[in-house]
């Protein structure tokens, strides 16, 4: 597979994003690194328990890591659910600019 250096993943799933993806933080940056990519962004749903590992084992490589995450939008607080929330959930991809958006995301 050829991917062009400046192409950048900005939706990509770790292992730890339970039921999502398998792979772990070291192989995805050994392919990242592999193809010649010089960034990567993870975005694990609904938790950021990769970004440190990801942020310091990226750096080690010189790609530059984009920090993110996979939430879900509804209509409603957690505590007025109905049984109609599901068919009007939808998905949204947050990627921290700096430390202060990192710090958001956490």
């Amino acid at each position: 597979m050829n991917t062009p250096p400046d192409f950048v993943h900005l939706h990509v799933h770790t292992h730890y994003s339970l039921l999502e993806s398998t792979i772990k933080i070291e192989e995805l940056l050994q392919i990242t690194h592999d193809f010649g990519m010089s960034s990567l962004a993870i975005t694990d749903y609904a938790n950021m328990f990769g970004a440190i590992e990801f942020f310091e084992e990226a750096n080690k490589l010189g790609i530059k890591p984009i920090l993110g995450c996979e939430c879900y939008v509804v209509p409603r607080s957690l505590s007025n659910k109905t049984i109609f929330d599901k068919s009007r959930v939808s998905h949204l991809i947050l990627l921290a600019e700096n430390q202060e958006g990192y710090i958001n995301l956490c």
